[in-house]
């Protein structure tokens, strides 16, 4: 899984080095980088492995092939989508479409989200974070536990 937050600095190549976790989750999983697209719903990016790419493109495909939403879906996700991939040292080069979407300067933060994990600017995040945090507040009564005995959810 892709936990915890962590802060790296872009070097004068515009090169960044990937969390040593989230590499070595990737690279037991088989892959030697991942995919990374602009969020829909932030200032910053998604970042998966190509099999969650590829469950993603089915989802896509699986929509009626005549209906408009099917190529805003494909285009918006999948035509934005980059393959980066580790250099010898762990690093990965963000395009400028991708740094200019996430409004990254300097610094990135990789952010996991469990299956899953964004790179944001730093201070964007943080800001971010206080809502998020709050929402998730007063949503709390939705997280359900399972009970695997009774197949109940408590």
């Amino acid at each position: 899984m892709f936990l915890s937050s962590f802060e790296n600095k872009i070097d004068k190549k515009g090169r960044v080095s990937v969390p040593a976790t989230f590499r070595s989750h990737l690279n037991s999983m088989g892959y030697n980088g991942f995919i990374s697209y602009p969020s829909f719903n932030h200032a910053a990016l998604e970042a998966c492995s190509q099999d969650r790419i590829e469950k993603l493109s089915n989802t896509i495909d699986s929509l009626n092939p005549f209906e408009e939403k099917r190529d805003f879906f494909a285009t918006s996700i999948l035509s934005e989508s980059e393959n980066l991939q580790f250099d010898t040292e762990g690093r990965i080069s963000l395009s400028e479409k991708l740094l200019n979407h996430a409004k990254i300067k300097n610094n990135v933060l990789f952010v996991g989200l469990g299956k899953t994990f964004q790179i944001w600017e730093p201070n964007n995040f943080e800001k971010f974070k206080i809502v998020a945090r709050k929402k998730a507040f007063q949503n709390r009564s939705n997280l359900k536990w399972e009970n695997k005995q009774k197949g109940e959810l408590k």
